[in-house]
């Protein structure tokens, strides 16, 4: 099936439902995840609309919906999830890429170290539990994103298909279809321009193309951060999350047919 819906302007939305979850499976048209809306054309958020998206957590710090505010279609009513956890200094990753060498291995290095500490901060734990709260006690559609789609968004989404019995195999594969080659040529180019800007520097293509992109490994670190600290998915769920028996039952009921 084809998970990607063909919009232009609001980049990397898919469907992450439909998939095999054991002897169940789950609904489509639920559950959905993509990058901002900053650039949304007036179409495509009518669009989204039709989706009849209800819910919606937003994962950026409160600097990056500054610099890049959603936009919302009209008469918007749908619920946001959102925190204001104060900045620490600069994002953390405009600070890495202001200060350091921007290539293929530093940038792949610098996602392995954050893929081992984004599962505990402070502020994704807050967004997480709420998601989870709030994702079993509402109807409609529900949105999961960030600034790119990948990274903060892509640990959630995995949380979610772990609640509802996704093979681990499809749990990898759906995070790893962020690897959109169109859309990298397409973005690309703009995306030098912004860290050139930013830093003073031109990064090479290669580099560029491991920022946006996304490895398994990735993924594994941040299951092997909840398996350290918190013996494994279920642990962190129900220890860090609060995502208890009760929490998780209504989850089921509103992912799965």
């Amino acid at each position: 099936m084809t998970r990607k819906l063909g919009y232009a302007t609001i980049e990397n939305l898919r469907d992450f439902g439909d998939y095999a979850a054991g002897h169940r499976q789950m609904k489509k048209g639920v559950l959905y995840r993509s990058a901002h809306q900053a650039e949304a054309s007036e179409e495509e958020l009518e669009a989204l609309r039709a989706l009849g998206v209800n819910l919606i957590v937003d994962l950026r710090r409160p600097g990056e919906r500054e610099r890049n505010p959603s936009k919302r279609w009209k008469d918007f009513a749908a619920e946001v999830i959102e925190n204001n956890h104060p900045e620490d200094g600069d994002d953390p990753w405009q600070t890495f890429m202001k200060h350091s060498e921007i290539t293929s291995e530093s940038m792949r290095d610098y996602m392995l170290k954050y893929y081992d500490h984004a599962p505990h901060e402070v502020r994704h734990i807050d967004l997480y539990t709420r998601w989870f709260q709030r994702l079993g006690e509402t109807e409609g559609a529900t949105l999961v994103h960030c600034a790119a789609g990948k990274d903060r968004t892509g640990i959630l989404c995995a949380l979610t298909h772990h609640i509802a019995g996704v093979h681990r195999d499809d749990i990898i594969a759906d995070y790893l279809l962020t690897n959109d080659e169109e859309r990298f040529a397409r973005r690309m180019p703009l995306f030098a321009a912004h860290v050139e800007e930013l830093t003073g520097k031109r990064p090479s293509d290669e580099a560029m193309r491991t920022t946006m992109g996304v490895e398994a490994e990735y993924l594994e670190r941040a299951f092997a951060a909840m398996q350290r600290e918190n013996g494994g998915l279920d642990g962190y769920l129900r220890d860090v999350l609060g995502v208890d028996g009760e929490r998780r039952a209504a989850v089921e009921r509103r992912i799965l047919l």
